[in-house]
């Protein structure tokens, strides 16, 4: 008997088969694919032209599926069309630009209230790429919100992203999901997950342990193990199922499950795909890695009123741990650490700035966290409040109502595997949490972020909600 492994979802499974033949069924790979759709085409407003998100789109049934080029093209020719439609996001790029949450609150107001959609400047926050500081205004009631900024264009999958770093721009709709939700996070963070049934693990078990080898015909083993899984079930917590912000974080954990299967490439030389660096020998059977990100910063610095805010290093984080096989499922973080698993997630860390450059759902999801924290910090500090800002316009459901996404429920399971010597190697794992509140927490103070202040609300426009 020897021990084989296989992967799906959140982790790996050894069962114990017979050596015959040449071809053992070493190890074999349950991954997430889907069919393609084309996404419905909307007017222009939030939601803008369509709602697929990443590479992505969820179907009436909930069935997450990749997007086909086709699509993808139909989606940035619409786009474009809307964005040369509108008044179209500051032309010009801006190292520190500031948007006015008060006057952003009365544009929403007057757009809501007229009927007419949203411009391109309103639902794409003035071009800002990132928030870098947040400044409390009490004389004029205001928080302000500033970063990079820059025009936007529209690229070749039909993203939304900056015209000088090709960076995906911060969304209106992101930021009003992160308000409402924040306060309901505070218990368990921001998350998602992927996994298979109890009832298909158990069925699955079952089919590869009747098998001795992987068989003549590779592929009818493959779909036959796809049938006995079934559909594995997509779960988000801290923000609405149905909201843009949970659709970005299932499209980068189902794009890291790919990149890691060599299912495409991530486009950096560095990080090549998991199953490559797994060696002929596979892994130990007893060894089960499971990979996700999380995000982490420096502390946010403050000045000692706690009117200025400053957040700064941010970073993306691949962490993984390894299962271990019980009766009951797996063991989570019980077997020693997997040093394939340990090699591929620094690559990811290390690189993923890279990787955010070229595939930009990983810097919509910085994004997201990014939005998150700063509405744990105006709310948590009570920013808006000291201000006396109503942020009522954007954080009341009946006076603005957000598009609703068709809520990611199930990924079709697709088998795959490819031979290293006589064995057949893969693994799939993933995830992405994290918990806002803490880092709206930890901060340092620091008298510098007060100048900052100063400069943004003496330069506020007497009429424009966003300046530079």
């Amino acid at each position: 008997m020897t021990n084989a492994v296989v992967s799906f979802g959140s982790g790996q499974f050894p069962i114990a088969i017979s050596r015959r033949g040449r071809d053992t069924l070493a190890v074999v790979a349950v991954v997430l694919l889907a069919t393609t759709a084309a996404p419905a085409i909307a007017q222009m407003g939030m939601g803008f032209g369509g709602q697929a998100v990443g590479g992505i789109s969820v179907d009436a049934h909930g069935i997450v599926r990749t997007l086909d080029p086709e699509a993808s093209q139909a989606l940035a020719a619409r786009r474009r069309e809307l964005l040369a439609q509108g008044a179209g996001v500051a032309g010009k790029p801006a190292a520190l630009r500031k948007v006015s949450l008060a006057r952003l609150c009365k544009a929403v107001d007057e757009f809501t209230s007229s009927g007419k959609p949203l411009s391109a400047d309103v639902i794409f926050l003035g071009g800002l790429e990132r928030i870098t500081h947040v400044f409390v205004d009490p004389d004029g009631h205001d928080v302000i919100l500033a970063g990079p900024a820059d025009a936007a264009v529209i690229d070749p999958a039909g993203n939304v992203v900056s015209a000088a770093s090709g960076r995906p721009l911060l969304q209106l709709e992101d930021l009003i999901t992160a308000l409402r939700a924040i306060d309901a996070a505070r218990a368990g963070g921001i998350r998602c997950s992927i996994d298979p049934s109890p009832e298909g693990v158990t069925k699955l078990q079952r089919y590869l342990g009747s098998l001795s080898t992987i068989g003549a015909n590779p592929e009818a083993t493959l779909r036959t193990m796809e049938n006995v899984l079934g559909p594995q079930k997509v779960s988000v917590g801290g923000v609405p199922a149905e909201s843009r912000m949970a659709q970005v974080l299932v499209a980068a954990d189902y794009r890291m499950k790919r990149i890691g299967m060599g299912l495409e490439p991530s486009g950096v030389a560095a990080l090549p795909s998991y199953l490559s660096m797994v060696p002929a020998g596979g892994t130990s059977g007893a060894t089960l890695p499971r990979f996700w990100l999380e995000a982490d910063y420096d502390p946010i610095i403050r000045d000692p009123d706690e009117l200025a805010w400053q957040l700064s290093g941010r970073r993306m984080k691949c962490l993984t741990e390894s299962d271990i096989f019980a009766a009951g499922g797996p063991a989570r973080g019980k077997a020693p650490a997997d040093k394939v698993a340990q090699a591929w997630c620094s690559a990811m860390t290390e690189h993923y700035d890279d990787l955010a450059r070229r595939q930009p759902v990983f810097a919509e999801l910085t994004n997201c966290v990014d939005l998150c924290v700063v509405a744990a910090l105006i709310h948590g500090r009570q920013l808006d409040k000291r201000a006396g800002l109503d942020l009522a316009p954007l954080v009341d459901a009946t006076r603005l109502r957000l598009p609703a996404y068709e809520a990611p429920a199930t990924l079709s399971t697709v088998a795959t595997g490819f031979k290293k010597g006589s064995r057949w190697i893969v693994s799939a794992s993933g995830g992405v949490q994290f918990q806002p509140w803490a880092f709206a927490t930890n901060t340092a103070e620091s008298s510098t972020s007060a100048d900052d202040r100063a400069a943004a609300i003496a330069g506020r426009p007497a009429d424009a909600w966003f300046w530079d």
